[in-house]
């Protein structure tokens, strides 16, 4: 569980990214953080990993304050996926996934099988992709060995900032597909950042709306679209849907 309590980010007292935001994302849940570009969603994500550091208020994973945990201990119960990716072209499909586990010191053989049973998840034949480099794969591909490389280590939490943004759309479509059917079998707690509302409403068991640096409402997709807090909700719903 990730809970937020009163959290704020300043980069300046003049650039206020994230102000007094408090929620809640229950174990095995997908939060989907949604809105404009420059909203605060991606700060807000950021400071769950401590890739940036709250200016105020209270993060806690677990009901354990990441104040008081090494920021590389809790990295690692932490999966990382972006748009960019970021695969290591050099490397090849097995050797990028491999990166976290290597680091937590796996044994060879465990690495190997660990491997396959994530390549097999994505329904990505071992015996065909694991020796191949990222510029033998597509689009969905990539982000397929992304999300794998992300929760390799078998982390409880996974967070996502627009991992299917640069995908084109019926790509897209199948990516969303895929996850919900890899979140019904791993039952990760998912926090997801898109300014997509379809994306949001397909994905989400709770959204979040965010517009300068505020959460404005926080429900199931049901309570943001027929009942909407204010003007701003309806309105950035409204001919969308």
């Amino acid at each position: 569980m990730i809970e937020f309590k009163k959290v704020s980010k300043y980069f300046s007292k003049s650039l206020i990214a994230v102000n007094d935001v408090s929620f809640k994302v229950q174990q095995g849940k997908i939060l989907v953080l949604l809105g404009t570009s420059g909203s605060g969603k991606t700060t807000t994500l950021r400071m769950v990993n401590r890739l940036e550091e709250a200016s105020s208020g209270e993060i806690f994973i677990f009901n354990e304050n990441i104040k008081n945990i090494n920021p590389i201990k809790l990295r690692k119960k932490i999966g990382y996926a972006v748009q960019s990716i970021g695969l290591f072209k050099y490397m090849s499909v097995k050797e990028n996934i491999s990166i976290v586990l290597k680091l937590s010191k796996w044994k060879k053989n465990e690495i190997d099988t660990k491997v396959d049973e994530l390549l097999n998840l994505f329904k990505l034949d071992p015996k065909k992709y694991k020796n191949r480099y990222p510029n033998e794969l597509s689009g969905g591909e990539k982000q397929r060995i992304g999300v794998a490389r992300a929760i390799a280590n078998d982390p409880p939490i996974l967070l996502m900032d627009e991992p299917f943004g640069l995908l084109d759309p019926i790509t897209r479509n199948q990516m969303q597909i895929e996850l919900l059917e890899l979140q019904s079998q791993i039952k990760k707690t998912i926090i997801f950042v898109t300014h997509d509302i379809s994306e949001a409403i397909k994905l989400a068991d709770q959204i979040a709306l965010m517009n300068m640096g505020k959460i404005v409402q926080i429900g199931s997709k049901e309570d943001l679209i027929k009942n909407p807090k204010n003007e701003f909700v309806e309105n950035f719903f409204k001919n969308k849907i």
